[in-house]
């Protein structure tokens, strides 16, 4: 058995909610420039400089690199090892990102309650997930979530007849309906199986695997592939001003389901897709 102490958890969290909102991961930078680069239509091309420079600045400044901050989303893997001493681990994780909100001076944008909208002024509670892994090491991962692409997302239950051409029409069709309000180029995360609350789940994962990994099973990979040219084929392009690049990565995750059912979600993310992984 290890122990890890809940104030050493909070400290890495705090970190890295400043961290995740100034810099973006590098595949989704290098991606963002590779597409400046290439992109032929001009105000497209105009649009995605002017996120390269906004990004550097971010970087180099210390800066936020969109005013939304984000629900923070926090992914633990916890090895089955692992004693966690001197506090509550979901209170280590809150007390992290309040800490990180404050002291990175990050905008805070958590309701305590949806309907009655009473902002909590420190953007907690974090959106938590726990997965019991072997082993003794904690795995976190931080992903600050704006809304503006969040709210494009969609859940569907498709029934098993819909197959292949279902889950692509649905994927093409979620993103053609959100046009410009999630701020393209977007990256899209998309789930296939499970359950209602599973499939979800799924999308919002696929958001946290690299963009210039593929699916590891060919046959999604190719999937994502097809998915990935159909979107940019739309041509809604960066911010909406048309051209080639609608979104700059799609991953696929999947899993097991009932032979009842064929649940398909989508989760939408802008250019600004934060997230920061840590293993303690």
């Amino acid at each position: 058995m290890r122990d890890i102490a809940a104030l050493d958890i909070t400290a890495k969290i705090r970190d890295m909610c400043i961290d995740a909102n100034q810099k973006l991961p590098d595949d989704i930078g290098s991606r963002i420039r590779a597409c400046a680069g290439s992109e032929p239509w001009p105000q497209a091309r105009d649009a995605l400089g002017k996120l390269v420079e906004n990004m550097d600045i971010a970087r180099n400044e210390k800066m936020p690199v969109c005013q939304d901050t984000g629900l923070t989303c926090v992914f633990l893997e916890l090895g089955q090892e692992i004693h966690i001493t001197g506090g509550d681990l979901n209170e280590a994780v809150h007390e992290g990102v309040r800490r990180g909100y404050a002291d990175g001076f990050l905008r805070k944008s958590v309701v305590a309650d949806p309907l009655r909208r009473k902002n909590t002024g420190d953007n907690t509670p974090a959106v938590i997930t726990v997965d019991i892994v072997p082993g003794d090491k904690l795995t976190i991962t931080v992903a600050p979530k704006g809304f503006g692409s969040e709210n494009m997302s969609r859940l569907i239950m498709l029934p098993p007849a819909a197959g292949e051409k279902g889950v692509k029409e649905f994927v093409i069709e979620t993103v053609r309906l959100a046009g410009p309000n999630p701020c393209p180029p977007i990256v899209i995360g998309v789930g296939i199986g499970g359950t209602f609350d599973r499939v979800a789940l799924l999308a919002k994962k696929a958001l946290m695997r690299p963009i210039d990994r593929p699916n590891p099973d060919k046959y999604y990979a190719g999937m994502e592939a097809e998915l990935l040219e159909k979107v940019n084929e739309l041509g809604i392009g960066p911010q909406g001003f048309g051209g080639h690049t609608t979104a700059l990565g799609l991953n696929i995750e999947t899993h097991p389901t009932h032979i009842a059912g064929l649940p398909v979600a989508v989760n939408i993310n802008c250019h600004v897709t934060r997230h920061v992984k840590v293993t303690l």
